[in-house]
C-alpha cells in the first residue's frame, strides 16, 4: 500500500479499525495527488463532533473514577484527532520536493505512537466504566490544524504547539495521578510524555532544516496562524527539561516560557481545585 491510500484510509474511513490500522502496512511512499482536505475527517455516528461541551473535570476531582475516566476520554480523542491530522498532513498538503516526502514518511512512526496512546486510554478509561464517544467529543485541535497550508504550518501547529504542550500537560497529569495512587494511569501517561518529546523533536529538526537564517522562534511565529498564539504551546505548568530533551534551542523554550496573553490555562492559578 502506498502512503497515500493509508492515509485517505485514515481520513476517509468512518471505522475506528481503520484508522488504528498499523502504518506497518504502507510498503511504498512515492509521489501522490494531493486530495482536497475534508471539513472534517469521516467518523461513525458515536465518535462524531458535537456542538454540546462536555466540561473538562479539574485535577482536584480526579479521584473520583467517573471524573478521571471523562479526563482520559479527552485525552483519547486528543489522539485520535492526532492520528487525523497526521493522516491529513500526508493526503492533503502540498507535495512541495522531496524532502516533503520525506518529512510525511517519517510521520508515519508518530501515526504509530498515537494509535498506541488512543488504545492505552481507551482500555484504561474502559476499565473505569466510560466507553469512547459516551461523552461530547471536540474538534478544537483539528479547526485549528485546518488553517495549515504547508509542512512548516503542520509542523508549528501540531508539533511545537499542541504537542509541545503535551510535554507539560503529561508531566502535570503524572503528578496528579501518582498523588492519588493511580499508578496504571500515571504508567499510561508516563509513555505518552516520553514519545512526546520525540514528536516535538521531530518537527523542531525539519522546522530547522527549512527556516534558513531565521531563529527558530521567528519562523515558528512567521507559520502560526492568526488567532493561535505560543500561549497554547505550553501548560499550567512549564517543563524546561522535556524541551531540551527535545532539541528546542535556548531562545524558543525561554520565549515560550516568557509568552503571555488572555489564554487563561497557562495563568490558572487554582487549577488543582
Amino acid at each position: 500500500m502506498n502512503i497515500d491510500e493509508y492515509a485517505k484510509n485514515i481520513l476517509f474511513s468512518k471505522d475506528l479499525d481503520d484508522k488504528l490500522q498499523s502504518p506497518s502496512i504502507v510498503t511504498s511512499c512515492d509521489d501522490f495527488e494531493v486530495r482536497e482536505r475534508p471539513s472534517f475527517p469521516a467518523r461513525a455516528d458515536n465518535m462524531k463532533f458535537r456542538k454540546e461541551q462536555t466540561k473538562f473535570p479539574k485535577a482536584g476531582s480526579l479521584h473520583i473514577p467517573e471524573k478521571r475516566a471523562i479526563t482520559l476520554h479527552f485525552f483519547a480523542n486528543h489522539e485520535l484527532l492526532a492520528i487525523e491530522m497526521m493522516a491529513a498532513a500526508i493526503l492533503c498538503l502540498p507535495n512541495r520536493n522531496e524532502e516533503d516526502l520525506k518529512a510525511k514518511k517519517g510521520l508515519l512512526a508518530t501515526i504509530a505512537d498515537e494509535q498506541k496512546h488512543f488504545l492505552l486510554y481507551k482500555k484504561r478509561m474502559e476499565s473505569l466504566g466510560l466507553g469512547f464517544g459516551e461523552v461530547s467529543l471536540n474538534s478544537f485541535f483539528w479547526n485549528q490544524y485546518t488553517k495549515a497550508q504547508t509542512l512548516d504550518d503542520f509542523f508549528s501547529i501540531v508539533s511545537l504547539t499542541f504537542e509541545g504542550a503535551n510535554l507539560d500537560f503529561a508531566n502535570f497529569y503524572s503528578g496528579v495521578f501518582e498523588d492519588i495512587e493511580d499508578f496504571e494511569t500515571k504508567k499510561i501517561v508516563d509513555i505518552v510524555y516520553e514519545d512526546e518529546i520525540s514528536h516535538v523533536a521531530y518537527g523542531r529538526n525539519w522546522l530547522n532544516k527549512w527556516k534558513g537564517d531565521k531563529s527558530l522562534w521567528e519562523y515558528y511565529l512567521l507559520h502560526l496562524p492568526e488567532n493561535l498564539s505560543p500561549a497554547r504551546a505550553k501548560g499550567m505548568q512549564f517543563d524546561h527539561s522535556s524541551r531540551i530533551r527535545a532539541g528546542l534551542d535556548n531562545d524558543f523554550i525561554s520565549n515560550v516560557e516568557a509568552y503571555r496573553d488572555d489564554f487563561s490555562i497557562t495563568d490558572r492559578k487554582q487549577w488543582k481545585s
